[in-house]
């Protein structure tokens, strides 16, 4: 059962059998971003979570990405403060507001554009995920979704999958769970993992936490493989990431904005965004960005 503060005894008791942390890690920063996770490196330990980047910027200064591509994978943007805008070859654009998410399935191929809009400085996290043969070269889907759209349960609103017999509306596979949570200080929270999920982490954007060890803003932990309970106190005021997934069972087979689970559907993945491209660029829609 998840809860959000129990009696010290009790909670220090389960602390002791709860899963440890592995690694920790603050990524490479360049610039507004901060890549925490890439398939050659933490990728692999906690796939199907592949990629994830923390931005944060004022939105005058903040990188404009033009148009690429995707294949096999799918992206979940998660704004967690300020606006972005975003634009795809699919014909969808528009604005997500604070507390907002994107959602990219871009499978059998997909180019897009997007960045920070507005006055508010805007901060959150990009995450790539992989998906399993019956979706890495299916038709693209995507869904762009307000904050109100999300359910929480306790203090983890439910940004991708299922906790605590509650589920999101993201599209995404089965066997993996995105949570956004926040505490205040002093308070503490056991997560509960749904079944088989034997891969966890979490990405900290605010505040300090404790899970076994100090976790502290702008830092990823990756936990033990195991089902069991992770049990968290914040330190002060935080807001973090939690991912938690039964893992990833294929290869991680890499193009420069693909990753697919055989060279097959990898060289079929990149094909098709090439062609993609290729019309775009007849069309002149790479002129059109903003």
């Amino acid at each position: 059962m998840m809860t959000i503060h129990t009696e010290s005894t009790q909670f220090e008791r389960d602390s002791q059998r709860q899963r440890k942390v592995i690694l920790r890690t603050r990524g490479h920063a360049h610039g507004a971003i901060t890549r925490l996770v890439s398939p050659g490196d933490v990728g692999e330990l906690i796939k199907p979570f592949v990629f994830l980047d923390h931005f944060e910027a004022d939105a005058a200064n903040a990188p404009k990405f033009g148009f690429h591509p995707h294949s096999g994978i799918a992206t979940l943007t998660l704004i967690m403060s300020g606006q972005a805008f975003y634009k795809e070859t699919t014909g969808r654009e528009g604005i997500i507001d604070t507390g907002g998410v994107e959602w990219m399935r871009a499978s059998s191929g997909v180019w897009h554009t997007g960045g920070l809009y507005g006055k508010e400085r805007g901060k959150g996290f990009q995450l790539w995920v992989a998906m399993p043969p019956e979706f890495e070269l299916a038709e693209p889907h995507s869904q762009y979704l307000d904050a109100s759209a999300f359910e929480a349960v306790g203090p983890a609103r439910i940004i991708m999958g299922e906790y605590e017999g509650h589920k999101s509306i993201v599209a995404a596979p089965a066997g993996m769970t995105y949570l956004d949570v926040r505490l205040k200080a002093g308070e503490r929270w056991r997560f509960v993992p749904p079944k088989e999920h034997d891969v966890a982490w979490i990405a900290v954007a605010e505040g300090e936490v404790s899970a076994t060890e100090h976790i502290t803003s702008g830092e990823l932990a990756v936990f033990d493989e195991s089902e069991d309970e992770i049990h968290f106190e914040a330190n002060s005021d935080t807001r973090f990431v939690l991912g938690s997934a039964i893992k990833h069972p294929y290869d991680l087979i890499t193009g420069f904005y693909s990753v697919h689970t055989n060279a097959a559907a990898l060289s079929q993945g990149e094909s098709n965004i090439t062609q993609i491209g290729r019309r775009l660029h007849a069309q002149g829609v790479f002129e059109q960005t903003r």
